[in-house]
């Protein structure tokens, strides 16, 4: 459904503002093999990741690696990629990584040498879509009858009983301009999480100018800190399918020349799955300390910039101690009968936040049993604030489009305010601020925000 993106300027110094990438079908490991050698003039060597990884394997960081087709670790098997290793995707046969059930993933990067999944296309001419990204798939519960085939045409089965499976780690690592569709509806996003236990470490985690979702998760319980969802057309974190894990100190933020021109731009969409059946376990993620950064009406601002939290479909949620400021048409949405009960009776939570909209902050959605002034009069009781413009909230600098700083300034009312009362203590980290960032940036040193800022 996602097969033409937008591109602005940016990613194509040759193109105009308005170019067209069309992305219809995505190479597999049959097709017949094109390799076109990546440019690399700071590594030793190239070498080809490809096919099937049945017994243990280590990257080191002294080559930059070629992605080449769909690559998949299988059951038994543990791939681990060395703090600083580059992984780039063959350009023709579209590479993507996918971690089946029983298999684990060891990337475990440090912030001063992060690991880099990226396209294989030199600077200046990479662009959302040259890739596909990473699937993840665990033996976590799901809300489905069966075990579900994960989305994205690799033909893998997700889902069990462990809550507490196992699948690895991912730590300080960046996934640049993946995203491509192999048939309409079924994507290969950013980071893809199937079933993901909470055995399995996801921290420090970037996902940028992505084709689709920066992260979607189908069920599982994974928990995880420090995501940061950046310039990517879609949604930056769709859940569904029974998802029951907590993250914390999450970053969605959006290019304004950047959104689907064929779906809508969201922060979060979440629901309990496709059809908002009352199917078990409910979608329901425990959030906090979020910052979302919207388009704020700034020069070129693409159309479908949408909400900043999308909640539907039978969906239940904890949101709190979040900031959400500059999203064109509206920061906190109901939408579904079940979803608007749920958030009425006190299921769901949207706690401590503080909130701005270009338009309607609070929205009730058709179906909801919610009016705008109602969803709002929750919220309020909440605790959560509705902010009269976006730089009410006072960050450093979170317009940016090539350096952003989303740390409160001296002052701030997101300084304070945090509540955690009825969450983990196990997880959640009791800070007083509210959104991701408070006196300690944790995105330095790590984080790219430039496309063209690169040299791998």
């Amino acid at each position: 459904m996602k097969f033409e993106k937008v591109l602005p300027m940016l990613f194509v110094a040759a193109a105009a503002f308005g170019s067209v990438v069309s992305v219809t079908s995505c190479n597999k490991p049959d097709d017949p093999i094109v390799m076109e050698e990546p440019d690399d003039t700071t590594k030793a060597s190239s070498r080809i990741l490809t096919g099937e990884i049945s017994s243990n394997r280590t990257l080191d960081s002294d080559s930059t690696w070629t992605i080449k087709g769909y690559v998949y670790v299988k059951a038994g098997a543990t791939l681990t990629i060395n703090p600083g290793t580059i992984l780039r995707s063959d350009i023709v046969e579209k590479g993507a990584i996918i971690v089946e059930r029983g298999a684990k993933i060891m990337a475990e990067g440090t912030a001063a040498a992060p690991i880099v999944f990226t396209s294989g296309l030199p600077m200046g001419q990479r662009r959302p879509g040259d890739w596909g990204g990473i699937i993840i798939l665990g033996k976590a519960p799901t809300n489905r009858s069966s075990e579900p085939t994960i989305e994205g045409g690799v033909n893998r089965q997700y889902g069990g009983n462990d809550a507490n499976d196992n699948s690895g780690v991912l730590k300080y690592v960046r996934i640049e301009f993946a995203g491509i569709a192999a048939a309409p509806g079924s994507e290969i996003n950013g980071l893809t999480l199937g079933g993901v236990g909470a055995g399995t470490t996801i921290e420090n985690v970037m996902v940028s100018y992505g084709n689709d979702d920066a992260f979607e998760i189908f069920g599982g319980t994974v928990n995880c800190k420090n995501l940061i969802a950046w310039a990517n057309l879609d949604d930056d974190y769709d859940m569904d399918y029974g998802y029951t894990g907590n993250i914390q100190f999450a970053i969605s933020a959006k290019h304004p020349q950047y959104a689907d021109n064929g779906d809508a731009s969201n922060g979060i969409e979440c629901d309990n799955d496709g059809t908002g059946t009352s199917a078990a376990p409910f979608t329901h993620p425990k959030l906090s300390n979020f910052t979302f950064i919207g388009s704020n009406s700034r020069a070129n601002t693409a159309a479908n910039h949408n909400f900043a939290n999308r909640w539907r479909r039978s969906a239940r949620f904890t949101l709190r101690n979040s900031i959400m400021i500059g999203y064109q048409k509206g920061g906190f949405s109901i939408e579904s009968a079940e979803t608007g009960t749920a958030y009425s009776n006190g299921t769901s939570e949207f706690r401590n936040n503080l909130v701005h909209a270009v338009t309607r902050p609070f929205i009730g959605g058709s179906g909801s049993g919610h009016t705008d002034s109602s969803v709002r009069a929750i919220a309020i009781a909440q605790g959560s604030m509705q902010l009269d413009s976006a730089n009410q909230v006072m960050l450093a600098n979170p317009w940016s489009l090539t350096s952003p700083v989303f740390m409160p300034q001296p002052g701030s009312i997101a300084l304070s305010g945090a509540v955690f009362n009825g969450l983990s203590a196990a997880f959640f980290n009791q800070v007083t601020f509210r959104g991701a960032i408070g006196t300690t940036d944790w995105t330095q040193g790590w984080a790219n925000w430039d496309p063209n800022n690169t040299n791998y």
